[in-house]
């Protein structure tokens, strides 16, 4: 059963940062880009960030370039996005997703798989 899982989501104020993780398991995820969306409430899923494969090549949404970060760990099966300079704008449930056939960019539709979601909640 594959399954992704995200944690480190929380309450942090404007300005502060937050690290989000997201440990897949139950596949063998070689070939799969991963990446990160969010939805806020009454709003539609919003692209955030994604890392190919190997983990040479990234993507970031416009909103969140230059203050967020995404990385890999192929050994552990892990992505992490590392977010700094938050604002309230970013407040949504954020959201692990694996995906074949990724080269980079931000064309991260057609998801194969997803986590639950985790809550971001940016307090001005």
């Amino acid at each position: 059963q594959v399954q992704l899982v995200e944690s480190g989501g929380g309450l942090v104020q404007a300005g502060g940062s937050l690290r989000l993780s997201c440990a897949a398991s139950g596949h063998t995820f070689n070939f799969y880009g991963m990446g990160w969306f969010r939805q806020a409430p009454g709003k539609e899923r919003e692209f955030v960030a994604a890392i190919t494969w190997n983990r040479g090549r990234t993507g970031y949404g416009d909103s969140v370039k230059g203050r967020f970060t995404i990385s890999g760990d192929n050994a552990k099966n892990t992505v992490a996005l590392q977010m700094n300079s938050l604002k309230p704008e970013d407040t949504a449930v954020y959201y692990c997703a694996a995906r074949l056939g990724y080269y980079g960019g931000s064309d991260f539709s057609n998801a194969d798989y997803w986590g639950q979601g985790t809550q971001v909640t940016v307090s001005s």
